[in-house]
């Protein structure tokens, strides 16, 4: 086996992918924005805001389901298409208790978004069209763990490809065609979730061939059970996720609290130089992607030697792309900046905190890297521990440094978050392998 093409072939869709993603809330912004009121724009970005929270919270659905598959394919013993089963389940259920939920998690939401009434009243028709889509959210995070897991990332990016151009479509005809306003945005989305979510059903069956456990016997599968009953099993693997990223969450929701309350010039600023983190955690998420298949593919196989030379390869392609998106950032970051604003005083303050951003890369690579592996091998309590250790020296750094460094140390603060989750991850893999061992 080619490791570099197969990593290149992991990665590459995923990173596909990944780009899709932020078109979908362009394009609803832009057809909000073309009805000439400005509470439309801000009913939209509340609304998508509220749900991206929700929903990252279970994003441990897919890793879970990633690592676990991945590590089931690699034994070829079966017990893939049982962990999508149950993984499933704990998706669907999840997604209709949030249906089920959905009066006081409203309330919730808009008591911490601090909406204005005017907002609000926008928002709360999007809020009740959408929330209708959770149970095909949530079930696609299991499915698109699973396909990671499985070794194709491809199907996955043609899916999210799929939903954005019906999600685009729909919204388009419900507006313009059919003249609803918000409500129609919401409707192509759930419309876009649904469609999306049914795909992957039906991709799913298209590889349960190599699922071998629908082919054994019923004795075979006794015989099996401890291995093919891994998502319960395992439960304990996958609450750490959950915890890590209620870290995540903390970590980015305080850094764009403290933005905004240095006045409305410094969240700007530091909004547009996020995107440049954004960017590149794009193309690492995507060998973050090849990691998980390829190193639970290989430990569940009991393959030490390719195992460990996927690991290597992996940091081989993050050095690449370190050197690739620091030498841009440092080279054309204002250029950049200049793109997506043409007001002069923000690109103006934002030079001043460039400089931290463009080391955004060298940092955080190793976090994403190791993210991967981690998954992979299914060591979720290092990564909830790694994640942890670094939030924490997060808002420390933030407290000893914010009175006089003001908006710096909130960017030193952030990089030092990125570098450490890296750093204690290396460290559990080189000093304590038997927190991962079988």
């Amino acid at each position: 086996m080619n490791l570099n093409k197969e990593i290149l072939r992991l990665a590459l869709p995923s990173i596909v992918s990944n780009i899709t993603v932020p078109l979908l809330g362009i394009v609803d912004v832009a057809i909000m924005g073309h009805i000439g009121d400005a509470r439309y724009i801000g009913a939209i970005a509340v609304g998508s805001m509220i749900f991206n929270v929700v929903y990252w919270l279970f994003v441990f659905l897919r890793m879970g389901t990633s690592g676990l598959t991945a590590q089931a394919f690699g034994r070829g013993k079966g017990g893939a298409c049982l962990i999508l089963r149950q993984s499933l389940t704990v998706a669907l259920v999840s997604g209709l208790l949030i249906v089920l939920l959905q009066w006081p998690l409203r309330l919730l939401a808009f008591r911490m978004m601090g909406a204005t009434p005017d907002v609000e009243e926008l928002v709360l028709p999007y809020f009740n069209i959408c929330v209708w889509g959770a149970p095909a959210v949530l079930g696609l995070y299991s499915l698109m763990g699973w396909f990671v897991g499985m070794q194709n990332t491809r199907v996955p990016m043609m899916i999210a490809i799929g939903q954005n151009i019906i999600n685009i479509l729909a919204s388009l005809i419900f507006v313009f065609v059919l003249h609803m306003q918000v409500e129609g945005v919401a409707l192509g989305t759930v419309v876009a979730q649904w469609t999306g979510f049914i795909w992957a059903i039906l991709r799913s069956e298209k590889l349960k061939a190599k699922c071998e456990d629908v082919l054994l016997s019923e004795s075979e599968k006794s015989a099996t059970a401890p291995q093919i009953s891994t998502f319960f099993t395992l439960q304990s693997s996958l609450f750490p996720l959950f915890l890590r990223t209620l870290c995540l969450v903390c970590v980015n929701f305080y850094f764009t609290s403290v933005g905004a309350q240095q006045g409305a010039l410094m969240l700007a600023v530091n909004t547009l130089l996020m995107q440049l983190f954004t960017i590149f955690s794009y193309f690492m998420d995507g060998f973050a992607n090849a990691g998980e298949a390829l190193v639970g593919r290989f430990y569940g196989a009991n393959d030490r030697k390719s195992f460990r030379r996927a690991v290597r390869l992996l940091f081989g392609w993050g050095a690449v792309m370190v050197v690739l998106f620091t030498g841009l950032y440092g080279l054309g970051g204002e250029t950049f900046l200049s793109l997506l604003t043409n007001d002069h005083t923000v690109v103006e303050a934002s030079r001043t905190y460039l400089p931290w951003a463009v080391f955004i890369p060298l940092c955080g690579v190793a976090a994403f890297v190791w993210d991967g592996v981690f998954i992979g091998l299914m060591a979720t309590r290092g990564m909830l521990l790694s994640c942890f250790v670094a939030a924490v020296m997060f808002f420390i750094v933030w407290a000893t440094g914010g009175s006089s460094m003001g908006n710096h140390a909130l960017w030193l603060a952030l990089l030092v978050y990125l570098a450490l989750r890296g750093i204690v991850q290396t460290v559990i893999f080189l000093y304590f392998p038997w927190s991962f061992q079988k």
